[in-house]
């Protein structure tokens, strides 16, 4: 049976949007599909509802499921000529496709914006009640006091119920931060008792962003850096002396001055390349005036857009104040915003007891990462990223942080990497920056890395050296208990992540090297493979310890481990070296983990196709319904997973280190933004949930208390190649 939801606004401004964001991101964690339908969208144009399509880009949905009704402005004419009824017939017929495809419909309702207030109000209660749905309800309390918000909900919930409308919860918006506690303890509960949610306001939300002023002015940029996702925290207008104006300059504020005014532009482009001032979030150029042909070349470089309207200043600065800023502008940043807000005021644990879903039945790629992040927000890790130096790493720390997902620490100096922040738009209040090379922490670990490494002929001076290097620093945070997990590798070889985790980490007891899963999220299921990025040739007793490593690793990120030992013969069907290899490596893993499902030899098709086990391996536990793939060489495992992600659209995440007795992830120097946050989540649940060690149970020596092998990238792959046995000098990640 399908559940809906109808979201509905009671106060002009609520800020629903937000809420309809958080339900979306609940529900498909917790549902197999999730349909989204606006009645009346405020736009001209049903089909480009902002929302909508925000919601259809972010969880892949299909038009059909995710689609809005009709134009404010049909509703206003359907109203007008009393044909009241054509509103509902048409809404609840479409409400009705979308259900047959979907578990649960999130409708949200209008924006009760002009003055037809009441009208709307009434119009969302009656849509409510004919498509059969509770109403969650959102109180905008942006420049309430705490009593008059709770006066607020209670009108509210009155009107409804007077409405007979069937209430799923109540949720108060635009709280003014300072007064949020106080607005929960004034709000009466209803007749359910359940709790009132209050949500304070976001300024990262309700900023407005260059790229919105200059889409809402039909600004033409003419110079400047192409980033437009720059929160704009201030109007500034130039109209006194350059001097003057510097002294009243603020990071982030977005400069208005005529076009003719030369002195301005330069000594506002001084200061943004000046570490001591601040960098500008835009400027626009007014009068229509064009800025000096010998100034424009200038202009060129700026590290902010520069944009030219045709007004005067007063009436630019203006239009500049009306901008308003939304959620459905889809900038990560600011959904980023909204969704740690949610996280922070939501209990989605009671509201979905509300709601009784049943549990989803598939497992897709977009849920599984979305998993990952509600998974690292639970229980909240610190993790550190040495390379500071790296925009993607900037910027990834700040969606983190924004999201709320985890406590960071980048490494880098401080006013460089305040200056690369500044030059991109990024904020990183919140984020803690800290400098090896000056950082009181360098004397301490530098003592703890000389001590751990005496035995090499290491002194202090050369220890204090080391610990002037970002890798070694982090992972000495991550040693010494300063952060839970490090993220390296943007800008760095996996040897440069790796060799100081082998140098003083080490390896897990019962565990004898470092190895690698990548997380291959299929279209309706996750698979493990092992190991596709660090071991190039494992023998047979490496190749057990990688299919034990990698079962945990499944079991760690919900993935119920059914470890298939691949090759290219089954059962007992074929021989040879390579096969009989894979035959004792799968005896050595079943007698170390007794209680997993370990099937070894076996060819892929026989591990993944039921019709094909049945007459390969009817007697299989694991034939058919394999879950974990191990590799029997880096050389198949990598252009497996390869072939794997790139025909059938598979998303692969990774490589996640496995072995190491803290977390310590690689990053391939391509990585986006979005792989840095996933690989952070990653890191921040191992951090949470460490595997057990197993040394008596596996039956292997430990090797944690041995000397670390050496590093070697003999691959010549992009993924790494990294030999824990090796004792070849590194080279790089990369070919």
């Amino acid at each position: 049976m399908t559940r809906g939801i109808y979201v509905s606004a009671t106060t002009p401004g609520s800020g629903k949007t937000l809420v309809s964001l958080g339900l979306a991101d609940v529900l498909h964690r917790h549902a197999d599909k999730i349909g989204f339908f606006r009645p009346i969208t405020s736009g001209p144009d049903a089909e480009q509802d902002p929302t909508v399509v925000m919601l259809r880009r972010m969880y892949q949905l299909d038009p059909d499921v995710c689609r809005a009704g009709m134009s404010g402005a049909e509703a206003r004419a359907l109203l007008a000529a009393g044909k009241r009824e054509e509103i509902d017939a048409r809404c609840v017929e479409i409400y009705s496709e979308i259900a047959k495809k979907c578990d649960v419909v999130i409708v949200e309702g209008t924006d009760l914006t002009g003055q037809d207030a009441a009208v709307e109000f009434d119009l969302n209660a009656r849509l409510a009640n004919n498509l059969g749905l509770p109403v969650l309800a959102v109180i905008g309390a942006r420049g309430l006091t705490a009593e008059e918000s709770a006066d607020a909900v209670d009108v509210a919930r009155k009107e409804l119920v007077a409405a007979n409308c069937s209430l799923l919860a109540m949720m108060v918006n635009r709280a003014d931060p300072e007064t949020v506690d106080a607005i929960r303890a004034a709000v009466r509960p209803g007749a359910s008792h359940r709790p009132v949610y209050v949500i304070p306001e976001i300024a990262e939300i309700s900023r407005p962003t260059t790229g919105e002023v200059a889409k809402t002015m039909n600004l033409q940029q003419i110079a400047g850096s192409p980033e437009l996702e720059r929160d704009v925290h201030a109007i500034k207008v130039a109209a006194m002396t350059v001097g003057n104006f510097l002294h009243l300059l603020d990071a982030n504020d977005l400069v208005i001055v005529p076009g003719d005014r030369a002195d301005v532009m330069v000594a506002s482009l001084a200061s943004a390349f000046s570490p001591e001032f601040p960098v500008p979030s835009g400027m626009i150029l007014t009068g229509g005036l064009a800025p000096d042909p010998n100034v424009l070349p200038i202009l060129a470089h700026a590290p902010f857009p520069i944009f030219r309207h045709d007004d005067d200043t007063f009436s630019t600065a203006r239009a500049v104040i009306e901008v308003r800023s939304e959620i459905h502008s889809g900038q990560r940043r600011k959904i980023a915003a909204a969704m740690g807000a949610w996280a922070r005021s939501v209990d989605e644990a009671e509201l979905l007891e509300r709601m009784a879903l049943p549990r989803p039945a598939t497992m897709t790629p977009l849920r599984f990462l979305h998993e990952l992040i509600e998974r690292a927000r639970s229980e909240r890790k610190r993790i550190v990223l040495p390379e500071g130096n790296d925009v993607r790493v900037l910027q990834a720390a700040e969606i983190l942080h924004r999201r709320d997902v985890c406590e960071l620490t980048v490494l880098g100096d401080p006013n460089t990497v305040a200056e690369l922040a500044a030059a991109h738009g990024v904020v990183l209040d919140g984020v803690d920056i800290v400098d090896p090379a000056t950082s009181p922490l360098r004397e301490t670990f530098a003592v703890e890395y000389q001590k751990l490494r005496a035995h090499k002929g290491v002194d202090l001076a050369r220890a204090r050296e080391v610990m002037a290097d970002g890798s070694y620093f982090g992972t000495m945070m991550v040693q010494l208990g300063y952060v839970d997990g490090m993220v390296s590798g943007a800008a760095h070889t996996t040897a440069n992540t790796i060799r100081p985790a082998l140098e003083f980490v080490k390896t897990r007891d019962g565990v004898r090297l470092v190895s690698s899963v990548f997380l291959m999220l299929l279209a309706d299921r996750v698979l493990v493979y092992g190991d596709c990025a660090v071991n190039p040739e494992p023998n047979e007793e490496q190749l057990a310890d990688i299919a034990i490593a990698s079962a945990e690793t499944a079991a760690q990120f919900g993935v119920e481990p059914r470890v298939a030992m691949l090759s290219y013969s089954t059962g007992g069907s074929g021989s040879g070296t390579a096969v009989d290899a894979v035959r004792r490596a799968t005896e050595l893993a079943r007698a170390a983990r007794p209680d997993l499902a370990i099937e070894g030899p076996i060819q892929y098709d026989a591990a993944v196709d039921a019709a094909i086990a049945a007459s390969k391996l009817p007697a299989s536990d694991v034939a058919g319904q394999a879950t974990v793939f191990i590799f029997p060489d880096l050389n198949t495992g990598n252009n497996t997973y390869k072939a794997v992600q790139q025909s059938s659209g598979a998303v692969a995440v990774g490589p996640v280190l496995q072995g190491l007795r803290k977390p310590i992830n690689d990053l391939s120097r391509g990585c986006t933004v979005e792989d840095i946050v996933n690989t952070v989540a990653i890191t921040a649940i191992q951090a949470q949930t460490p595997v057990v060690e197993l040394v008596e149970t596996r039956g292997v020596s430990a090797s944690s208390t041995t000397e670390a092998p050496a590093v070697s990238t003999s691959s010549t792959t992009e993924t790494h190649g990294v030999s824990t046995t090796s004792t070849t000098a590194p080279e790089s990640k990369e070919s």
